[in-house]
C-alpha cells in the first residue's frame, strides 16, 4: 500500500472576528473587540497553503462553514427572514450573534481526529469529527465538518467518517489538537498518542484557573471507535499548570511528526513515563523515537503561549528531512528566536524552519498548527476527483473567491444596523457549505 500524509487547512470565512469567545485562550481574551480583517486573514492562510504545496507537501483546503449560523439562531427562538433574525439577535442577545458568527471552523486542528488505515482493525481511514462541546461557537461545527469529510472521502470501502461523540462534558473532544501519530513511515503501523486535560471518572490533578477541554473518556472512545489496538495507543495527561497558563490544547505545548516529538519540558504529567511508553511501543513496530524537549529555562511557558512555538507544523519534506512551520511571532520573541537558531544549527531531526505571517489568526489564538489537520490516506483512495487539493491549478479558485468578497470588516455582521449585510454573508456561506457537501473546494 502506498500512503501519504496530507495537511488540510481551513479557509477563513468572511465573518472572522475578535469576540473574545474562548475562555482559557489568552490571545482570544486579550484581543476581544479588536477590529479584524477577514480578507487579510484568508489571504494569509492561502499564502501558507500555496507555499507548502509549492514545496512538495500534500496540501488541501476545507471550505468555511455557514456563518452566521441561522440554524442556531432559529433553534434559540428567533424567527423571521435572515435579516430580521440577525437584527433581533443583535439587539436582544449580541453575545449569541457573536457565537453564531464565529469563523473558528477555519482551525481544522479541531475539526476531527484521523487514524490512517495502517493502524485500524478494518484497514480503513477513520475520522471522528470533534464535538467541541466546551464552547457554543464551536459546538455548532461538527455537523458541517462531517458532511464535508464524507463528501471528500466518499469511498466507504476505504474511509469511515463517524458522527461526533455525544456533546456532554464527560466526552469533551477537541480533535487532532490533542492527538499525534508516531511512526517510522506513513504507510507502516504507528502509535497514536492521545493527550487529555482531565478525566470525568478518574481522580487526578486538574487545572484551577482555566477549564480542561479534552477528557480521557473522549480520547479513549475515539481510539475504540477507530479500532486501535492497546499496544499501539498511548494516553497522557496534559500538565494542569500549563493549562492554567493558557495552553488550552496540547498543540500549544507539543507537536509531533513521524518518530519525532517536539515539546516543552512542562507539557505532561509524569513526562518521563510518557516518553518511556511511547519509546517502548514504537520499538514494538521497529521504530526509534526522538524527543526534542525545550527547557523552561530557555523558553518558558509564557513565551511558548505568546509566540505559539509549538502551535506549529512539523512536516517531512520530499527529501526526507523535517521542517518546522512557525508563525512570525517566533522570530519577534528574542528567546524563542534564539532557541530556533540554535536548534537548526545542530544536526538533528529538524533541519529547517519556515516562518509565516498569520497575524489575523494568531490574535484569536491560532498558529500554523491549528490551521491544519493531518491525515494519512491511501493515495489510490483519493484519486479520481478533486477533493480540496491545493496546487498551481487549484489555488486560483479560493483566492479568487476571497478577492471578490466585499466584506472587509466582520463587525458589520454583528451590528444591528448592518443586518442586511450579514444576511448576504449568510447566503454566501450557505452556498459554500452546499458546495462542501458535493466535494467542491471553494
Amino acid at each position: 500500500m502506498q500512503a501519504t500524509e496530507a495537511n488540510f487547512d481551513g479557509l477563513v470565512g468572511p465573518t472572522h472576528n475578535y469576540a473574545g469567545l474562548s475562555f482559557g485562550n489568552v490571545a482570544s481574551q486579550n484581543n476581544e473587540k479588536s477590529v479584524a480583517n477577514p480578507k487579510a486573514a484568508a489571504k494569509q492562510g492561502l499564502r501558507k497553503m500555496k507555499q507548502l504545496a509549492d514545496l512538495g507537501f500534500h496540501q488541501g483546503v476545507l471550505p468555511p462553514q455557514e456563518r452566521p449560523s441561522m440554524r442556531l439562531l432559529r433553534e434559540l427562538g428567533f424567527s423571521g427572514d435572515d435579516a430580521t433574525v440577525i437584527a433581533r439577535v443583535a439587539k436582544d442577545a449580541p453575545e449569541l450573534l457573536a457565537a453564531a458568527s464565529s469563523a473558528s471552523a477555519m482551525w481544522t486542528a479541531n475539526a476531527a481526529t484521523v487514524s490512517p488505515s495502517a493502524d485500524t482493525q478494518d484497514g480503513r481511514v477513520h475520522f471522528t469529527p470533534a464535538n467541541l462541546c466546551s464552547k457554543l461557537h464551536r459546538a455548532i461545527e461538527h455537523e458541517s465538518t462531517r458532511r464535508t469529510l464524507r463528501a471528500m472521502f466518499s469511498d466507504a470501502d476505504r474511509f469511515a467518517v463517524h458522527e461526533a461523540l455525544p456533546g456532554t462534558p464527560a466526552l469533551g473532544d477537541e480533535g487532532a489538537a490533542n492527538h499525534t501519530r508516531f511512526c517510522s513511515e506513513y504507510d507502516t503501523r504507528g502509535v497514536e498518542f492521545f493527550v487529555y486535560g482531565r478525566s470525568e471518572y478518574r481522580r487526578g490533578p486538574e487545572p484551577k484557573r482555566f477549564p480542561a477541554r479534552q477528557t480521557f473518556e473522549a480520547s479513549r472512545a475515539v481510539a475504540h471507535r477507530h479500532g486501535l489496538e492497546e499496544a499501539a495507543t498511548v494516553y497522557a495527561q496534559q500538565n494542569p499548570d500549563v493549562i492554567d497558563a493558557g495552553v488550552f490544547h496540547n498543540d500549544v505545548i507539543a507537536v509531533g511528526n513521524r518518530n519525532t516529538l517536539f515539546c516543552h519540558q512542562l507539557a505532561f504529567v509524569d513526562q518521563s513515563a510518557v516518553y518511556d511508553e511511547l519509546r517502548s511501543k514504537l520499538l514494538g513496530f521497529k521504530s526509534d523515537f526522538n524527543v526534542i524537549e525545550v527547557p523552561d529555562a530557555q523558553v518558558n511557558v509564557s513565551d511558548a503561549v505568546t509566540s505559539y512555538l509549538f502551535n506549529s507544523q512539523l512536516l517531512t519534506r520530499p527529501d526526507g528531512k523535517q521542517v518546522l512551520v512557525v508563525p512570525q511571532e517566533c522570530r519577534e520573541n528574542a528567546r524563542v528566536a534564539a532557541y530556533l537558531d540554535d536548534l537548526t544549527s545542530h544536526t538533528g531531526p529538524i533541519d529547517d524552519v519556515l516562518v509565516f505571517d498569520l497575524r489575523e489568526s494568531m490574535k484569536n489564538g491560532g498558529g500554523p498548527g491549528v490551521f491544519a489537520s493531518a491525515g494519512g490516506a491511501e493515495r489510490r483512495g483519493a484519486r479520481g476527483r478533486h477533493t480540496g487539493r491545493v496546487d498551481q491549478r487549484h489555488a486560483v479558485r479560493p483566492s479568487g473567491c476571497v478577492d471578490r468578497e466585499a466584506l472587509s470588516r466582520p463587525s458589520r455582521a454583528v451590528r444591528s444596523d448592518r443586518s442586511a449585510s450579514a444576511s448576504r454573508v449568510a447566503h454566501r456561506a450557505r452556498r459554500a457549505d452546499a458546495d462542501s457537501r458535493s466535494g467542491v473546494a471553494v
